[in-house]
């Protein structure tokens, strides 16, 4: 069951409540007033295990591509070397 977050329009109290997804009823505000409205919060996500970094996705087959030099172009260099004869 998800927490919500609430504020009471009147006082400005902000309290949150453990409510299930089809529970459609407002809760009162710790002072007793009805007056409140639902806060948007953004959730709390935790990453647990491997697989998160790129060396970390590779792992299996011993080919890591962040560790594997880039290769140059050999064809480019060659084209300089004509055009200068």
């Amino acid at each position: 069951m998800p927490i919500y977050a609430y504020r009471c329009r009147v006082c400005g109290a902000e309290f949150e409540r453990l409510q299930s997804f089809s529970d459609t009823t407002v809760p009162k505000c710790p002072e007793g007033h009805e007056d409140v409205v639902r806060l948007l919060k953004p959730p709390a996500i935790h990453f647990k295990g491997t697989g998160w970094y790129i060396t970390d996705s590779k792992r299996g087959n011993g080919k890591n591509p962040a560790s594997q030099p880039t290769k140059e172009k050999s064809m480019s260099g060659d084209s300089e070397s004509s055009e200068n004869e």
